[in-house]
């Protein structure tokens, strides 16, 4: 697969022949169940994109029944971007329903496989994107990151992923699950690929209240010569497992060998980060998703009445894992519950962000986990506890709102992906690629 600057580069008619040698790829593997179809919007480079982000006449549903049917009346900002970069959107991706998952499997269109081993999940939500860049299906996608859920399918799917500080990429037209922790952000072949499609997308929107109005580009000034003071957390990864702490092992190898400076460091209890997340994101999504009813879009199934059509069409239209965040969510919101809950997650979620903030007074940048594990086998984590607590090296940085790129270090035993992250500052994002870049060319990663 040629890579998104390559891709850049092509004739006119290179391009149309390298769409036509793409689309008889995807027709020729359906079993990976990466792309919901293939719809393309203009002449440009071809990007995949996740079912919950905006393309004007497109049928998006987010993975969800209730949604079957709904036709986008407008583009989503960053899909206007794209455009006017000369890429076009190429096809839905997979993804779990309304990004609530770490599997793809709870999609309504059924669940994707990871391009390395067919009884192995891709992650999620953003699996399809992950499945389709990391099969060889698509250049680069854009999939959408609310506690991990670009970060964890990229790290289980062998490619790069990255989430961008909260506020530099538009959020107008993406289907929200928790708006607070919410951000689309690139998944690719490489770091330099990212960089691009980050450029590309990032910046100022007035249609977003919450973007931080910055165009600030990184491409230009792309540097993996700078040595950077580097964190580890030997404690934080006590609980992942042999194959993750084995590459933790080589990457801090592999940055001291690039002349980066190590230093250690300690972050409380991953715990206290599960519970924030799950309550903050939960009493979100409840919010959120009160306005799928069946009346103004999607999917109805009607009743007697207004009140019965409004029941059946959420119990019919929402999978089991959304009714059970709506339920957490509306449970910490209610009367009695809201100060014992809610208000105590507000608090632990400042106190991550200051914890974050103390450690980046003395260093550039943090190498964690993503996952605790390679990519799990299908059914593995079907209870719910277990695909959260799979969460719990990503989303302190949602929370702390920060920039964060996944990319791979090595393959297990079993040639299994390994990936792990570097965390920045916010807005620090060209610090965060340069570190990657680094990073990557030491490993020479294939």
């Amino acid at each position: 697969m040629i890579t998104l600057k390559e891709a850049l580069n092509l004739s006119k008619d290179a391009l149309t022949q390298f769409k036509k040698e793409l689309q008889a790829e995807i027709e020729a593997n359906p079993e990976l169940n990466a792309y919901i179809d293939t719809n393309s919007l203009g002449d440009g480079v071809p990007i995949a994109i996740k079912d919950n982000i905006q393309v004007k006449n497109w049928s998006v549903t987010s993975g969800s029944k209730i949604l079957k049917g709904y036709i986008a009346p407008y583009n989503a900002t960053v899909i206007n971007k794209l455009l006017d970069a000369g890429l076009s959107p190429y096809g839905r991706v997979n993804m779990d329903e309304f990004a609530m998952g770490s599997t793809t499997e709870s999609s309504c269109y059924g669940k994707t496989q990871n391009p390395h081993a067919s009884d192995r999940v891709p992650g999620g939500s953003s699996g399809g994107s992950a499945a389709a860049v990391g099969a060889g299906l698509a250049i680069a996608a854009l999939g959408s990151d609310t506690g991990g859920s670009i970060r964890q399918p990229a790290a289980f799917c062998g490619i790069v992923g990255m989430k961008p500080t909260y506020g530099r990429v538009s959020r107008y037209g993406l289907g929200a699950y928790a708006s607070s922790l919410d951000q689309i952000g690139p998944m690719t072949q490489n770091v330099e690929d990212a960089a691009i499609l980050y450029d590309i997308i990032s910046g100022s929107d007035q249609k977003d209240s919450t973007n931080a109005q910055k165009d600030d580009k990184v491409t230009p000034h792309l540097n993996s010569e700078r040595k950077l003071r580097i964190a580890v957390l030997p404690k934080y990864i006590e609980n992942a497992s042999d194959d993750v702490k084995n590459a933790y092992t080589k990457a801090i190898k592999a940055l001291k060998n690039a002349g980066h400076t190590i230093v250690e460091k300690e972050m409380m209890d991953a715990k206290y980060d599960i519970s924030a997340y799950y309550i903050t994101a939960t009493a979100e999504a409840t919010t959120n998703l009160a306005r799928y009813d069946g009346i103004r879009y999607g999917n109805r199934v009607e009743g007697k009445n207004l009140e019965e059509t409004f029941i059946n069409t959420r119990s019919e239209g929402f999978g089991d894992e959304v009714k059970r965040r709506i339920l957490l969510g509306n449970f910490v919101l209610s009367s009695g519950y809201y100060e014992a809950y809610y208000v105590k997650a507000q608090k632990t979620r400042h106190i991550i962000k200051d914890e974050y903030a103390k450690i980046f007074e003395d260093v550039d940048l943090i190498l964690s986990p993503v996952a605790p594990t390679v990519a799990p086998k299908f059914g593995e984590l079907a209870k719910p506890m277990d695909m959260y607590l799979s969460d719990i090296y990503t989303i302190s940085v949602n929370l702390a709102g920060l920039p964060a790129l996944s990319l791979p270090i090595m393959k297990n035993n079993e040639g299994m992906p390994i990936g792990l992250q570097l965390i920045a500052s916010a807005y620090d994002e060209q610090t965060l690629f340069d570190g990657s870049l680094s990073l990557e060319k030491e490993l020479n990663y294939k």
